[in-house]
């Protein structure tokens, strides 16, 4: 069931991520991404409220450090794109996003078996190619900082959301999406980018943040059901997701080393399920 769940994490933020990009394409990327933080506010609300849960301040803390992770890993990926250097921050910070909670995990007691350690060996590598573009290996030591940053700040909305309790309820999460969606705003205003919303295309950032609502609700429960290690990777091939959304939609090319990666992301979720 862990597996599944975050196969469904992997699917909502990937379908978030392809909406939120056609809007960008149509406007600017900072105004769809608060209003799509906003969205995932929204619905986090709505499953605090309707979902009975006693969150401690302890809950509430991993809450926000969470949407620190969030808003800061947006912010450096965002950077990172900006200055031409896609494809070095995408595959970086996609790593780095499944590496930190695993570290994370192992060192707080969970001992995953065999089968889901070579899941998580097929698993990175595989991230890494999805995520690859064309063309995109040339920038490497140029983009390699903004990645890091990237993937260490979504390792820690991934690590710290493993850290919440089933008992907790969902107020750790709409602290999550709160804190978020004010880093948006700020990181927006510190790189001196419009960030308030004004045209009616950025509404599509409302789909995308609930889509990223449902992903962060999968990824949860996944670690309440589940280890977090296992979590953690399989959400993390969520470039998987876009790539093929892309390809049937936009019609772009899913190049050979892509078409690889998917191969090894099918083969580590094989793998993990087994173990």
């Amino acid at each position: 069931m862990g597996v599944l769940l975050a196969l469904g994490a992997a699917v909502a933020y990937g379908l978030s991520d392809f909406i939120g990009g056609l809007a960008s394409r149509r406007t600017s990327a900072w105004p769809v991404a608060f209003v799509g933080a906003g969205g995932s506010l929204a619905g986090a609300l709505v499953l605090a409220v309707a979902v009975p849960g006693e969150a401690t301040g302890t809950d509430l803390a991993w809450g926000a450090l969470a949407g620190v992770g969030s808003g800061t890993g947006g912010a450096f990926l965002y950077r990172g794109f900006a200055a031409g250097r896609m494809g070095v921050v995408a595959p970086v910070s996609a790593v780095g996003a499944a590496l930190l909670p695993v570290v994370v995990a192992v060192a707080t007691g969970e001992r995953p078996s065999s089968l889901v350690w070579a899941g998580i060996l097929a698993a990175l590598p595989g991230i890494w190619l999805v995520s690859r573009e064309p063309g995109g290996a040339g920038g490497l030591a140029a983009g390699l900082l903004d990645g890091v940053l990237a993937g260490a700040g979504f390792g820690l909305l991934f690590a710290a959301t493993g850290q919440i309790p089933d008992e907790a309820g969902w107020w750790p999460t709409a602290v999550t999406q709160a804190v978020a969606l004010v880093a948006v705003a700020l990181t927006a205003t510190v790189l001196r980018a419009g960030w308030v919303p004004r045209h009616a295309s950025e509404l599509w950032g409302l789909v995308a943040g609930l889509l990223a609502t449902a992903g962060v609700a999968c990824f949860l429960l996944a670690t309440q059901t589940g280890l977090l290690t296992v979590a953690a990777v399989v959400t993390s091939f969520y470039p998987a997701v876009t790539i093929l959304l892309a390809a049937a939609f936009l019609h772009e090319r899913v190049h050979g080393l892509q078409g690889l990666g998917l191969a090894f992301c099918g083969v580590a979720v094989a793998l993990v399920a087994a173990g």
